[in-house]
């Protein structure tokens, strides 16, 4: 009879434990999920500060979004076009870092774990939606 009833305890501590497991992965899961838009990136999972939930960056035509997800809500920081300075990235081995500054003097947001090729797609429509946004103002001799 014990060995039926200490059978049925290990079962149940176990049932339990996959079905907090599942619970966990599924929050995970959502929380990480790709924000709406056209041209959004998402930092790799492999990265530093990005395992749990990747950090992404939206690039829209009027603004720049980094959207950092956490356990409980977000962070997210916008930079209009117009108070964006300067985008830098620094390539490593694997992933590339970009930094974008503002002419405000506010801190910078730093994108970090982004592909290669994403960085520099960050880097082009920035400059492509400045442009847009200025038009020939900056052109005038």
């Amino acid at each position: 009879m014990t060995t039926d009833t200490n059978s049925l305890l290990l079962w149940v501590i176990g049932g339990g434990a996959i079905l907090v497991l599942a619970a966990l992965l599924a929050v995970i899961a959502a929380r990480g999920r790709r924000i709406p838009g056209d041209h959004v990136f998402r930092a790799s999972r492999w990265s530093r500060g990005n395992h749990l939930f990747p950090a992404q960056v939206a690039v829209s035509p009027t603004e720049v979004v980094q959207y950092v997800p956490g356990w409980v809500g977000r962070r997210e920081h916008t930079i209009h076009m117009a108070h964006i300075a300067s985008v830098d990235i620094s390539t490593n081995l694997f992933f590339s870092n970009v930094v974008i500054e503002t002419s405000g003097g506010s801190d910078p947001v730093r994108c970090y774990g982004h592909r290669k090729r994403d960085a520099v797609e960050i880097k082009r429509l920035i400059n492509q939606h400045q442009t847009a946004y200025y038009g020939d103002k900056g052109r005038r001799v």
